[in-house]
């Protein structure tokens, strides 16, 4: 069963004066799969603006935008058809040698692996390590599976969801000592926690349909309304599998993907320079519609 959505994700920056700009790199496309297809794609820029369409190391679509006037608003527009089929993190079986925590992966995954296996962020005190081990049972065998799904649904529980408007993304020790985080935070949580058992993962940035937004019924999703951020854990026999938990969510078709990184810093939405006085930038404005069709 698949559904078709419509996506219009409108982000504009504020100027006191008009101010020229550089490149923008813009990554808003979503990223086609099995599972998910672009049908058309269009992309608005204000001020005129030259754009070159690129791939990244990690396949993202990266559009390069080089606005060629000054002004005192940039405007980038970008609107999607996609089509997305359902899938269920749970009904995906695992290669029999990972059903049980701990399990190794094979030579050649690992050194395709690598760069997501490693842990990005120190961890002094081990409080992190503690944090992870806390779902490993002590009554019997630990299901790989089980324990990313517990993960997953504890951070939801317990963390406090905030938004945060400031670029860039918490430290893990940061979140788990606020208590409280973004999505994106969440979602990086999870990631090196599950890094420091050995487990390879890697940051999705994207789309987040709610149902209350298009009449549905509310199920307390949040996150919808702007871009959204969850994480794929590698699991043999199973692939790359969906974690989203700021809404325990597992797989579905809620969750449309944008792009993958080994780290947020290289998953930004947007990312550019211009050029003024100091005070001249007065704020963005982001918005996101996700329309089931």
């Amino acid at each position: 069963m698949s559904v078709r959505y419509e996506i219009v994700h409108t982000t504009v920056y504020h100027y006191q004066q008009p101010v020229s700009f550089g490149e923008h790199r813009v990554m808003f496309r979503p990223r086609d799969s099995h599972d998910l297809r672009v049908l058309a794609t269009d992309l608005e820029v204000s001020p005129e603006a030259m754009v070159r369409m690129i791939q990244d190391p990690h396949s993202n679509s990266v559009a390069l935008v080089q606005p060629l006037a000054s002004a005192v608003e940039l405007k980038i527009v970008c609107s999607f058809m996609i089509e997305h089929a359902h899938t269920n993190n749970l009904e995906l079986p695992l290669s029999p040698s990972a059903e049980v925590f701990p399990f190794a992966y094979s030579l050649e995954e690992r050194f395709d692996l690598e760069g997501y296996m490693r842990p990005h962020y120190d961890d002094p005190g081990g409080h992190l390590t503690a944090w992870a081990r806390q779902f490993l049972r002590t009554d019997g065998l630990t299901g790989t599976r089980e324990l990313l799904v517990q993960m997953n649904q504890a951070i939801r529980d317990n963390f406090r969801y905030v938004e945060r408007d400031e670029e860039g993304t918490q430290t893990p020790q940061a979140t788990l000592k606020l208590n409280s985080g973004s999505c994106r935070d969440f979602a990086l949580l999870m990631m090196e926690a599950a890094r420091r058992l050995g487990i390879a993962t890697r940051f999705v940035s994207g789309y987040l349909y709610d149902p209350a937004l298009d009449g549905g019924e509310a199920v307390g999703t949040v996150g919808a309304g702007a871009t959204h951020a969850w994480l794929q854990a590698y699991l043999p026999g199973a692939g790359w599998v969906p974690f989203d938990p700021t809404n325990n969510l597992l797989g579905g078709s809620q969750l449309i993907r944008v792009g993958v990184a080994r780290d947020p810093s290289q998953a930004a939405p947007i990312a550019g320079s211009w050029y003024g006085e100091a005070g001249d930038y007065l704020g963005m404005t982001v918005t996101v519609a996700v329309k089931r069709r």
